[in-house]
């Protein structure tokens, strides 16, 4: 027999921790190699982490609710084969106060510092930047000095559960606050001012009355909340609608439904003709294909459009790669394709990954007229609204029933202006009204 360590993964290139949401085994259960593990959400996605072994769970080392970084042992299973190798798993609390620390080791005794252990770890973030998205946005949220805090993750990285038993205890270390070197016996020492935290990181006090019911926030609806606070806090949104006359694309599709389904064994909808058409209208506009990066604007050369699914409980955004490359019968397998991945728990990570637009098809739900928040790092998000039938005035001065669309498109105005918009939401119109058998295939 062997034991193996099953390791936190990395859930995209940016993320550096995940929380394990939910463990789907108990020490004692047997399991296959790819077999699910535990549910992990972070940031940017939730996902299970399968097994890389076949064998017996032994232990579950991190707990239910807990953060750790990528790369952290979270189980162990012991597998057929070799010999027993015992599994030392470092201690994310300090030691304990009566035993004594290793030569030249720190003895950390609070959240605040020495002015030594603070000038390391000074020199080892700026070497190293491990400092995580979250961590980083939870500390400047709530004024903490990173360089103050004493991590409790491998290799002293800090995590967000120190930075909320930081805001919790409600005395917040900042800069103001470093000791001096002229009084280093004092270096230990809380702030004689510690600020209060702010009332935005307590919960909301809402009373409750008999029949109230109250619903615990999973993960995935504290990382939606997290990814949409952060997109309307760090974008300055802007929305525009455009409205489109559909009326030769849904005569198209309505010919060809039933032959379609039954060759091709999927639903040809419409929202696979307006897919297609952004992918077409963003690569003659690549500027909407660009994010935000600070010192810079990113424009990407690749069209992956990212579309929303919604669950119950939960909103996924899976993407569909190289979107314009791709014609209407492909885009619309991909769209069914992704749907039923989420809707039966199948998703990857790596399908939410390298969205650079978002579609969102808020019609199927019968909504006209919407404003999305922006899909965070992207720089713009599309609604397509309901179908519906309205009398318009046509050329002529004539009065007829059509089927008209709106279009609502969110922008982030630091990457994006009103002109290049209007003219992408021109050509898109220009597209959809232009559908027609004789110059449109589905293939």
């Amino acid at each position: 027999m062997a034991i193996e360590n099953i390791l936190m993964p990395q859930l995209g290139e940016s993320v550096t921790e995940g929380t394990i949401e939910k463990w789907l085994v108990k020490p004692g259960d047997t399991v296959n190699k790819y077999d699910p593990l535990a549910e992990v959400n972070t940031d940017k996605v939730t996902a299970e982490v399968p097994s890389s072994f076949a064998g017996t769970i032994k232990e579950l080392i991190a707990q239910e609710g807990e953060t750790v970084d990528v790369g952290a042992i979270v189980c162990v299973i012991e597998t057929e084969g070799g010999s027993a190798v015992p599994v030392e798993v470092a201690p994310a609390k300090s030691e304990p106060a009566n035993e004594m620390p290793a030569a030249g080791a720190l003895e950390p005794s609070s959240p605040l510092k020495s002015e030594q252990s603070s000038s390391l770890k000074r020199e080892k973030g700026a070497a190293a930047g491990r400092y995580s998205p979250a961590v980083l946005r939870l500390a400047q949220d709530n004024g903490i000095d990173l360089t103050l805090v004493e991590g409790s993750g491998n290799e002293g990285r800090i995590t967000r559960k120190d930075i909320k038993a930081i805001i919790e205890s409600g005395t917040i270390p900042t800069a103001s606050a470093t000791p001096s070197p002229e009084a280093p016996e004092r270096a230990a020492q809380p702030a004689p001012s510690p600020q209060p935290a702010p009332k935005a990181a307590e919960p909301t006090n809402i009373p409750t009355a008999a029949g109230d019911i109250e619903i615990p926030v999973t993960g995935v609806r504290r990382a939606i909340a997290s990814n949409m606070l952060r997109s309307k806090h760090e974008a300055p949104h802007a929305w525009m609608m455009i409205e489109v006359d559909v009326t030769n694309l849904v005569h198209y599709r309505d010919s060809l439904k039933k032959d379609f389904k039954q060759k091709e064994g999927f639903n040809l909808t419409y929202f696979a003709f307006f897919v297609k058409a952004v992918s077409q209208a963003l690569k003659e506009f690549p500027m909407m294909n660009s994010m935000w990066a600070g010192d810079k604007i990113i424009q990407k050369k690749d069209i992956n459009i990212s579309i929303a699914v919604a669950t119950e409980d939960s909103l996924y955004v899976p993407v569909i790669k190289n979107a314009d490359d791709k014609t209407i019968k492909g885009i619309g397998r991909d769209i069914q394709e992704l749907a039923g991945k989420v809707r039966s728990g199948k998703l990857k990570s790596a399908e939410m990954q390298g969205g650079t637009f978002t579609v969102n098809n808020t019609g199927s739900f019968g909504s006209v007229q919407s404003m999305g928040i922006i899909n965070h790092p992207q720089a713009a998000i599309l609604q397509v609204e309901s179908i519906v039938k309205r009398p318009v005035v046509m050329d002529g001065g004539m009065i007829g029933v059509r089927d008209m669309v709106n279009l609502c498109l969110s922008l982030d105005h630091r990457v994006l202006d009103g002109l290049v918009c209007g003219q992408f939401l021109a050509r898109v119109k220009q597209i959809l009204e232009n559908v027609t058998a004789e110059n449109t295939s589905v293939y």
